[in-house]
């Protein structure tokens, strides 16, 4: 089995067997890897806590004559150990480790998506005031990437300004005349609140703020339309919603 170095951030694990576990891993030149770590589960395992979710790694990995690589080493190059000890950490990490999780392909390489999974981990390391918001932001960038950012600022029909109809089936905001039977309402506030998380960097917009009542719209909005468009459900974004502290 041919043998290839990669380094990318661990989505999840699972248990195989009694000693083993499956881990999967947005990588940055080969996509979506799934691979098995033999033997991790036991006390004197060589790979430790190599492969936690959230840890960005570098691997050697066999890979395998199925859909199951093999992992053969792992070193961390970045930990991001502060988002395990807060709950507003954890839930932002999630919600980008999960959405990264359901659009990404399996060996197809996406070095967009890596990189923006691997600049939320480290814009959530740094601890920002507002966590949730960093997720937002994050997924209104995952949803650009993958062809679906909504339309926020002018009617996604016909073009015009102002809209103030919410529908995610026609694209995001809508104007009066173009709303369909599913399209609710949506505040100005609310869109421009999006809008803004949308156009900010990473880095920066957990210090964007907005008052209670937009924050809970423009979340609202906002999760509908990527379950809608990623056409999944995401366990994640309850958890999310919780941890707001707004």
């Amino acid at each position: 089995m041919p043998l290839y170095k990669e380094q990318g951030v661990v989505l999840r694990s699972v248990k195989l067997g009694e000693a083993d576990k499956i881990v999967t891993v947005m990588t940055q030149g080969s996509g979506k890897v799934r691979a098995v770590a033999k033997g991790i589960r036991r006390t004197t395992s060589r790979f430790g806590a190599r492969l936690e979710p959230f840890t960005h790694v570098s691997l050697m990995v066999y890979r395998g004559r199925g859909s199951l690589d093999t992992v053969s080493q792992a070193e961390i190059v970045s930990p991001f150990r502060a988002l395990r000890g807060d709950l507003g950490l954890f839930a932002a990490g999630e919600t980008m480790l999960e959405a990264v999780d359901k659009v990404a392909e399996e060996h197809e390489r996406n070095v967009r998506l890596f990189m923006l999974l691997l600049t939320g981990m480290r814009a959530l390391d740094a601890r920002p005031a507002d966590p949730a918001a960093v997720a937002e932001s994050f997924l209104l960038k995952l949803l650009s990437l993958s062809g679906f950012h909504p339309a926020l600022t002018t009617c996604a029909v016909c073009g015009a300004p102002a809209p103030e109809r919410f529908a995610s089936g026609l694209g995001g905001a809508v104007c009066a005349a173009d709303a369909d039977l599913d399209a609710g309402p949506a505040s100005l506030e609310a869109l421009d609140f999006l809008a803004t998380l949308g156009g900010t960097g990473l880095l920066e917009a957990g210090e964007v703020q907005a008052d209670t009542r937009v924050r809970r719209e423009s979340r609202s909005l906002l999760f509908g339309f990527t379950e809608y468009h990623l056409e999944r459900r995401m366990k994640s974004l309850p958890i999310l919603a919780r941890s707001l502290t707004t």
